[in-house]
């Protein structure tokens, strides 16, 4: 089950969605029968969706709010890594390939797990290197030592960000308020005009496309979450020559 979950969030696009809830809809707008609905119930119509518009777009703007801090804890992290392989070029050759090689292997575990707890043991394996080196260069070491403890706090936001996903009653409501809310469309008698059932599936597409861009955007799979792993990559892809 999680397999294909993971499928239908990754590996399948935003614009796939449309087209297919869009001709699905448009074919459901012909087979449901309609239903000439009285006052009462339109008014119960409209109050609904008013109450699925200010449920649904605050926690859409939460979480692009959230991803943007995720991308502002990387690109931090980033800089800081970058800042502190600098600092490497004062330690004598054999020590300097050493650490640097470290950092680049909690890199690769970090970009591999794309999760809070990505590169926690290698992160680790370099301040326990760090903390128990008394060798040459000792001085330096605990300068890297300081700005990798110090890069622990971009650590900590991004792993405070990755949890901040919506919570389960929000999405039950959502999709109490988002159920009825289509089922009024989809059954609203109007007469046989083509231009009339195009609008009642685009109506229909829209609603459905604001919770699975919200499903996105939450489990970290949309397009912009993506994004936001470009600045660790680009140290590798350049051998920290640059963060972009």
């Amino acid at each position: 089950m999680k397999a294909i979950s993971r499928f239908l969030l990754t590996k399948i696009r935003l614009s796939v969605y449309f087209w297919t809830f869009l001709v699905g809809f448009f074919v459901l707008s012909y087979v449901i029968p309609g239903y000439k609905y009285e006052a009462a119930a339109l008014t119960l119509l409209t109050v609904n969706s008013f109450l699925y518009a200010i449920q649904i777009m605050p926690v859409l703007t939460a979480q692009k709010t959230r991803i943007d801090e995720l991308h502002r804890a990387i690109r931090a992290e980033a800089n800081a890594l970058f800042s502190l392989v600098l600092k490497l070029k004062k330690l004598p050759d054999n020590l300097h390939h050493q650490i640097q090689s470290m950092i680049t292997e909690y890199i690769k575990a970090k970009l591999e797990s794309q999760a809070p707890t990505g590169g926690e043991k290698e992160y680790e394996a370099i301040i326990t290197f760090c903390v128990n080196h008394k060798g040459e260069g000792h001085d330096q070491v605990d300068k890297v030592l300081e700005a990798l403890v110090a890069n622990q706090q971009n650590r900590t936001n991004f792993s405070m960000q990755s949890a901040n996903r919506v919570l389960s009653n929000e999405w039950h409501i959502m999709f109490i308020l988002f159920s009825v809310t289509l089922c009024f469309v989809l059954t609203l008698k109007t007469e046989d005009i083509l231009i009339l059932h195009v609008i009642r599936a685009l109506i229909s597409t829209g609603l459905t496309m604001l919770p699975i861009i919200l499903i996105k955007l939450s489990s970290l799979t949309h397009k912009r979450a993506k994004m936001m792993w470009a600045p660790l990559r680009k140290l590798l892809e350049t051998n920290f020559y640059r963060v972009d």
